[in-house]
């Protein structure tokens, strides 16, 4: 899974049992997916174990499996764009996801803008779909003083997967004016070619971290002039949100932003590089924190969405029993 989906996992099965007293949880941990043990040996432990009710934290989850049972699907950006992806993951979605959809009491979606794609790719009905937003990490609610940055950079967090358009960000990168002497940092490896990373740029330099921790990541929020993505599709987008909590500017296209921080994050249109280049001269000709984004982020937090999927749960229990 992605670090996003491992991280939705972690915080609500550490958050859930104390935001929802009312409610019992026993977990069952995998460890492999798309494997017989998924389809067949999980359906039956869960069988034994007689539960009222059970969610598939992922897609990842089995034909067959006991009801009532709740699904969670951050998004579809492996059907949208499916020329970035191995081909075997349409036929998965196609079969197994598409099947596990049609048996669920309820979707669990982490922005509105997944709903119409699920009726679109999947022909699930809009009205078993429930939108609940992510949370932001508390390490990032920490107050650090700023301290003395040797260059100024624009910061991208994130995989290098194709539908993240980082050719789209270099371009835009490549083309601030001369004035604007800044440093564009990548989180992850140095694993791409020269046809991605563009023609290169005189002033700055492209430099990679490789993978950070979260106190070192809550720091390259902090000093960076502003968090900077031109993906063509995100299902929430953790970093918008962890760098809206640190103070920091955000630009990214429309398209990768959700609907709760679209107020406070400065958007273009997916693959306008020009677009893009405009908003990263603006954002370093004023640098700063961005106090109103700041306070909402705060108020985005783990236990909110845990809260809400338990309200979820009980939606579903209150329901008398399916045939």
């Amino acid at each position: 899974m992605s670090a996003g989906m491992q991280a939705y996992a972690d915080e609500l099965a550490a958050r859930l049992p104390r935001v929802a007293p009312d409610l019992r949880f026993v977990q069952f941990v995998r460890t492999s997916s798309l494997s017989l043990d998924e389809q067949i040996g999980l359906p039956l432990r869960l069988r034994r174990a007689h539960p009222r009710l059970i969610h598939f934290l992922s897609v990842y989850a089995p034909l067959f499996a006991p009801r009532p049972y709740v699904v969670t699907i951050h998004d579809l950006i492996h059907l949208r764009f499916p020329e970035h992806f191995k081909r075997s993951v349409g036929p998965y979605y196609a079969s197994v996801v598409r099947a596990v959809c049609a048996r669920a009491a309820r979707i669990i979606t982490d922005d509105e803008r997944t709903v119409a794609d699920l009726e679109r790719f999947l022909g699930a009905s809009p009205s078993k779909v429930r939108v609940v937003p992510l949370g932001v990490d508390p390490a990032y609610l920490d107050d650090v003083a700023s301290e003395p940055v040797a260059r100024p950079y624009f910061l991208y967090v994130g995989n290098h997967r194709g539908h993240k358009d980082l050719p789209t960000l270099f371009a835009a990168w490549e083309a601030l004016p001369p004035e604007i002497d800044a440093d564009l940092v990548l989180t992850g490896a140095d694993d791409l070619g020269p046809r991605v990373r563009g023609s290169g740029r005189t002033l700055g330099s492209l430099r990679f971290v490789g993978d950070v921790s979260v106190g070192r990541l809550r720091r390259l929020y902090r000093d960076a002039l502003a968090l900077v993505t031109a993906s063509l599709c995100e299902g929430f987008g953790l970093p918008l949100l962890e760098a809206a909590a640190v103070g920091t500017p955000v630009i990214a296209s429309s398209e990768a932003v959700p609907a709760t921080l679209r107020p406070y994050v400065d958007a273009f249109a997916p693959r306008d590089a020009r677009a893009l280049a405009v908003r990263m001269e603006r954002a370093a000709r004023s640098p700063g924190p961005r106090e109103e984004a700041r306070r909402f982020a705060r108020t985005q937090t783990w236990d909110l969405c845990a809260e809400r999927t338990a309200e979820v749960y009980r939606e579903v229990l209150a329901e008398p029993p399916s045939r």
